[in-house]
């Protein structure tokens, strides 16, 4: 699956994101602009980089339109939505939180995560050792890369396989 990411107008409040399915079918939301990289960004550097492939994308690539993946893995009484989908929105929330204070700190990281999770109903994810850090480090790198796209220009990320 493809993903486009377009930077609107400088004075937009948002941005665009558009997933391109394999089958050709697409589907689109706005990106609100946060003074981060935008949210729908973030679950890209989590899923892909966890091989994460039941959350929030997998669901698009299965068909699902973008805006009801969003609801399904937001709300917390969505007992069916599997796991990775709570984990991947508990990571990115997380996340998140580590980039508006400025910097990475695995014990605050890790806390957003079972909090998250445990606002959810779920347990937290087993994650690898340094694997917070690893993904602040890849988020940082998306978010310098998201920074050059120009007013009105594109930044195409690649789901390989989805």
């Amino acid at each position: 699956m493809k993903l486009i990411a377009t930077r609107g107008a400088r004075t937009d409040k948002a941005d665009q994101l558009r997933c391109l399915r394999r089958d050709g079918s697409a589907t689109a939301t706005p990106m609100p602009r946060q003074d981060i990289l935008p949210h729908d960004l973030v679950h890209y550097v989590v899923e892909s980089t966890l091989g994460w492939r039941a959350a929030f994308y997998g669901m698009v690539a299965g068909g699902a339109d973008i805006g009801w993946a969003m609801e399904r893995s937001h709300d917390a009484g969505s007992g069916d939505v599997a796991d990775q989908a709570i984990h991947a929105e508990a990571v990115v929330e997380s996340l998140q939180a580590q980039l508006w204070s400025g910097a990475f700190d695995a014990a605050m990281f890790a806390d957003g995560v079972r909090a998250a999770c445990a606002a959810r109903g779920r347990a937290a994810p087993p994650l690898p050792d340094g694997a917070g850090q690893a993904l602040f480090a890849a988020v940082l790198a998306l978010d310098a890369r998201w920074q050059q796209v120009p007013w009105h220009g594109t930044l195409e990320l690649e789901l390989a396989g989805w």
